[in-house]
């Protein structure tokens, strides 16, 4: 009896372990099933967001802005770079908006180089809009006329900007930092050019003169000076003189061909000796305004750039060319002429010739029209 309970009691100690496996079992199954469950969902609920980044617009401000913020568009700078400046200045909300902005509007490759007064949290349309438009570009413009002489530039300069001309005249006594030429020698007269110069908000000194000769260089280029130079067997730094005097001498563009013209005869023949006598050089050397009329007494001073006592070229330019004036001097016109004058000074009119006698019958013409004149003659 006792072997029968003994087999009897085996079976339900197995049956109950039996069942406990299984439960623990079924425990694990709804375990995994639940993971994955809310794995499905995870990866789903990252899934729409992510299209929903994808498809829907990029985040942008509203409206026109508020405030002030100047920002700068450099050379080269893409849209992306603008997008990034604008951004970090806080103008526009996401640089993809300002980027498919521009990428929508054909004028946005018209965005020009400089400084532009923006507003905080504009949107980026209104953004576009008003880098597409100069009149919001953050710059003063300086004029500086044709013929002025260093000083004379550098008396306006001070005069429109927040410099002093102290502070202009420093920065002249290191020439090679603003790029002049070495046939230059140092000197700047004649190689800053006249023109009307913008000003960004961070210009200097400095950065004001060597705009200038970098303007004059590519007058240079365009008249191709060191080639003409060569060709008419002078050096660079002569052909600015020549350009100077031409500037000086010239009231009408058709003329300066001609002017330059005379000024090479006149050093390459016997006609005048090599004398010049160009009264502008005379008054540069007296220091004061070129188109002052000469007396006898002003002939008289000892100075290289007497023309009347010293044959040749002035040492150096006595004032600002233009690009006429260069242009005329790297390319005159042909011509036997050694003679010229002016005979009308209210238009400029002015007569050549290679004649001396015919010389005195224009000087006697200019005489008969000063005596009718009420022109400072």
């Amino acid at each position: 009896m006792s072997d029968l309970g003994l087999d009897l009691d085996h079976p339900r100690e197995h049956r109950k372990k039996h069942r406990s496996r299984n439960g623990l079992g079924c425990l694990a199954v709804l375990v995994a099933l639940a993971v994955l469950a809310g794995g499905a969902f995870f990866l789903y609920d990252r899934g729409v967001a992510a299209l929903q980044d994808r498809f829907s617009p990029p985040e942008d401000y509203s409206g026109s802005g508020t405030g002030s913020v100047v920002i700068e568009v450099a050379e080269g700078d893409a849209a992306s770079d603008i997008a990034g400046t604008l951004v970090a200045e806080d103008v526009v909300k996401s640089a993809e908006a300002f980027v498919d902005e521009a990428s929508a509007n054909p004028e946005s490759v018209g965005i020009q180089v400089g400084f532009y007064e923006m507003k905080k949290q504009m949107s980026s349309e209104a953004a576009l809009d008003r880098l597409l438009d100069p009149a919001n570009m953050v710059q003063s413009a300086v004029t500086v006329p044709e013929g002025y002489t260093v000083e004379q530039v550098l008396s306006t300069l001070a005069k429109d900007t927040d410099f002093s001309k102290k502070e202009f005249e420093a920065v002249l006594r290191r020439p090679a930092a603003i790029g002049l030429p070495a046939y230059a020698g140092g000197n700047a007269e004649g190689y800053l050019f006249p023109a009307t110069y913008m000003l960004p908000p961070n210009a200097t000194p400095k950065s004001i003169l060597t705009m200038m000769v970098d303007r004059w260089q590519q007058a240079a280029e365009d008249a191709d000076l060191e080639a003409a130079a060569q060709r008419l067997g002078y050096t660079p730094a002569e052909l600015m003189v020549v350009a100077s005097l031409v500037e000086a001498e010239s009231n009408r563009d058709d003329d300066r061909g001609k002017v330059a013209r005379v000024i090479y005869n006149r050093l390459e023949t016997d006609a005048t000796n090599g004398l010049l006598q160009i009264d502008a050089a005379v008054n540069y050397a007296h220091d004061r305004d070129l188109g002052v009329a000469l007396t006898t007494e002003d002939l008289e001073i000892d100075s290289p750039y007497n023309t009347y006592k010293n044959a040749g070229l002035p040492p150096t330019p006595i004032e600002a060319p233009g690009d006429a004036a260069i242009e005329a001097a790297a390319n005159p016109t042909d011509g036997p002429w050694v003679y010229y004058v002016t005979v009308n000074l209210r238009t400029g009119e002015t007569k050549f010739t290679d004649s001396y006698d015919e010389f005195l019958q224009f000087k006697e013409e200019y005489k008969q029209y000063c005596a009718t004149q009420s022109d400072n003659c």
